[in-house]
């Protein structure tokens, strides 16, 4: 056996049986480490969970990347493009593409009785996935669509329906300005357009943003209130299978589509959004930072305490023979093991709230603040290993300088007061 890890050894256990002065600062050291990585897991798994859900959201009302006219500026009464452009089969053969759908949106406001509320009419077709929706759906069920009749069904959020008292199988009625073509055809006339719909489904999302605006009907009936064809669309909406290569994939597309469209990802659609988003990587890493020194500056102070309460022993061993890096050696081994035990204890602490919690979602949240009804929480082991390694090497590398402390002692001062 290596003689450091025996001496080390024996000092661990001389703590255990005895009441020293190092014993109470070695549990604080302990503690210390358990509380600074059980913060860091929990930061992590909660900011990347509350990432992912809000993500997830927005892909859901938009899609990872959009395809419409170049003149469109974001707007939600785009210029028509035709369905059948040669490019959309071969968009879906793209590797990396999981879905292309098509879509059409128009302004409108709901009016009723005593109350009136603008909205988008989001117009599909039987291509569309309604995945999302139906995993946000409160009440009623999706559309059911197809080609021969136009669906008079709509699907309405949440907020909407509390806003203007409605519910499932509820008529209301949405009016439109259309833009149609004059006698002069260098000029446009404006006529309101009245439609009746019928309430077939009620979703949340917690995203008010999104909530109190999009509805979802037959695409068809915005083709007919713009005076389009039936084989002309608002646009093309392209799910990945990866999010990380959104933006390589919409570069690609870019080069297949022509001049007169543009494909947009959901990074330039949402780009306030996602750059909130990205604050809360700082905030995270500022965190992680605070709790890797605290952890650090407990276990310098249970080190330093340490060795001022062997200062005899070290005299001893230095009287005879021992270099003061093998006498390093043996309090730098007593101090992995203390940070061993605090990163057991603050993994399992983490691990078990994050496990608990992403199955039983016993923490709420206000969902009007924050676009979720619980705490979110996205469990990754490597992220988790990740931050035991860095851990452990912070901790590691903290008590490098203090260990130096024992040069300083010399075995004719200690001896000659033991």
């Amino acid at each position: 056996m290596n003689t450091e890890f025996f001496i080390a050894r024996r000092i661990i256990r001389g703590r255990r049986g005895q009441k020293k002065v190092s014993r109470p600062t070695a549990r604080i050291a302990i503690a210390g480490v358990a509380i600074g990585l059980t913060v860091m897991i929990l930061t992590i798994s909660i900011v990347n969970g509350f990432q992912l859900s809000i993500r997830d959201k927005v892909e859901g009302f938009n899609g990872d990347i959009q395809i419409n006219n170049l003149d469109n500026n974001n707007s939600f009464e785009p210029s028509p493009i035709e369905i059948e452009h040669a490019f959309s089969d071969d968009i879906g053969k793209i590797s990396g593409v999981k879905h292309i759908q098509v879509y059409a949106t128009k302004n409108g406001i709901i009016k009723t009785k005593t109350e009136n509320e603008g909205v988008i009419l989001k117009g599909v077709s039987k291509d569309y996935d309604w995945t999302f929706i139906k995993k946000n759906l409160v009440k009623g069920d999706v559309l059911s669509l197809n080609d021969s009749t136009p669906s008079t069904d709509i699907i309405i959020s949440k907020s909407v329906a509390n806003a203007l008292d409605m519910d499932i199988g509820s008529k209301l009625l949405i009016f439109f300005i259309t833009k149609t073509k004059g006698a002069d055809s260098g000029h446009f006339n404006y006529e309101q357009r009245v439609k009746t719909f019928h309430v077939k489904g009620i979703y949340e999302t917690g995203l008010e943003d999104f909530d109190g605006q999009f509805v979802f009907t037959d695409i068809a009936q915005i083709q007919s209130l713009n005076f389009w064809k039936p084989k002309q669309i608002g646009g093309f909406e392209v799910q990945v299978d990866d999010f990380d290569k959104v933006d390589s994939l919409t570069d690609k597309i870019k080069g297949m589509i022509g001049v007169n469209l543009n494909a947009q990802s959901i990074h330039e659609i949402n780009e306030p959004m996602f750059s909130w988003l990205k604050l809360q990587n700082t905030n995270a890493y500022i965190i992680i930072i605070l709790m890797a020194i605290v952890s650090a500056i407990a276990m310098v102070s249970a080190l330093i305490v340490l060795i001022l309460e062997n200062t005899s022993m070290i005299g001893l061993l230095k009287a005879l023979g021992s270099r003061n890096r093998n006498i390093r050696q043996i309090f730098l081994i007593d101090g992995a093991y203390l940070i061993f035990w605090g990163m057991l204890i603050g993994n399992i602490i983490g691990i078990s709230f994050c496990l608990i919690q992403e199955h039983y979602k016993l923490i709420p949240l206000d969902q009007s603040t924050y676009y979720m009804p619980y705490v979110p929480i996205y469990f990754n082991w490597f992220y988790v290993l990740l931050l035991n390694i860095g851990t452990f090497f912070t901790c590691m590398l903290m008590l490098i300088l203090p260990s130096f402390i024992v040069s300083r002692i010399t075995p004719v001062r200690t001896l000659r007061y033991s």
